[in-house]
């Protein structure tokens, strides 16, 4: 039987790739066979991501991106193309998190929190759309959230930029299928990260997540990469349109004592 999960000979995006979630899909991705260009906007991060990836015998380029930017983001798609000459593969997973009080978010910080975790990742789909297309088995992967789902406290924008991008994940899955490009999305449970680490570590906000957790743990970065390599691969080829969480069960869960 072949290796359905095999993504040798594929090119790579990830956005957002520096830290994190991001960080560990790429590096996964590249153990999977795939040339991996991780981007983002700190170019010492980026390389020492590039490194890794060299390590593993793969392909893969520096070039910095911010996906708050239609032109930064297009100069990206262009060098890839130019270098590595295709894309199979866009995982968006940059993102950020204002938390305040609902009653006290300005406008300015509810725009940038959605330019970034939703009009980001159109952007990067608009760029990206032509090679994906041209590729005959793109795979986009969006990262979503539990908050996509669920509501959580005093971070309303975030919650409301991650519900519209799971919207937006169905939405271009419907669009685009016809074009041979599967688009889906994974929602991490509760992962320690550089958003969110003050907010759950040690604190009560963290205790309770854990308490909803039926695992009783949180997640690892590296345990997102199994879900990630097979919306990449030839065995999502009928998989459009999905968002697979990766909580730890917290979705499933009821009462846990």
């Amino acid at each position: 039987m072949p290796n359905v999960l095999d993504l040798t000979g594929r090119v790579a995006v990830v956005a957002g790739a520096t830290s994190g979630i991001g960080r560990a899909i790429a590096i996964g991705l590249a153990q999977q066979g795939a040339d991996v260009v991780p981007s983002g906007r700190r170019e010492d991060a980026i390389e020492e991501v590039c490194r890794e990836i060299e390590a593993l015998g793969r392909g893969t380029m520096r070039h910095p991106s911010d996906v708050t930017d239609r032109q930064s983001v297009d100069r990206l798609r262009d060098a890839v193309l130019q270098r590595l000459g295709r894309v199979d593969i866009l995982v968006n997973a940059a993102g950020t998190v204002i938390r305040k009080p609902a009653a006290s978010i300005s406008e300015p910080e509810w725009l940038s929190v959605l330019n970034t975790n939703l009009t980001g990742v159109l952007r990067a789909c608009q760029s990206f759309y032509a090679p994906l297309k041209t590729s005959g088995r793109g795979r986009i992967v969006n990262i979503a959230s539990l908050s996509s789902f669920l509501a959580f406290y005093q971070v309303a924008v975030y919650s409301a930029s991650k519900s519209a991008l799971l919207s937006l994940t169905q939405s271009l899955a419907c669009e685009w299928a016809r074009d041979g490009i599967c688009v889906n999305a994974i929602a991490p449970g509760v992962f320690p990260t550089d958003l969110n680490r003050e907010a759950i570590l040690g604190t009560p906000r963290g205790d309770e997540m854990l308490m909803r957790t039926p695992m009783g743990r949180f997640g690892r970065p590296e345990e997102l990469v199994g879900a990630a390599v097979l919306l990449a691969s030839d065995a999502a080829s009928f998989l459009t349109g999905q968002c697979i969480a990766v909580d730890g069960g917290y979705l499933a869960s009821g009462v846990n004592s």
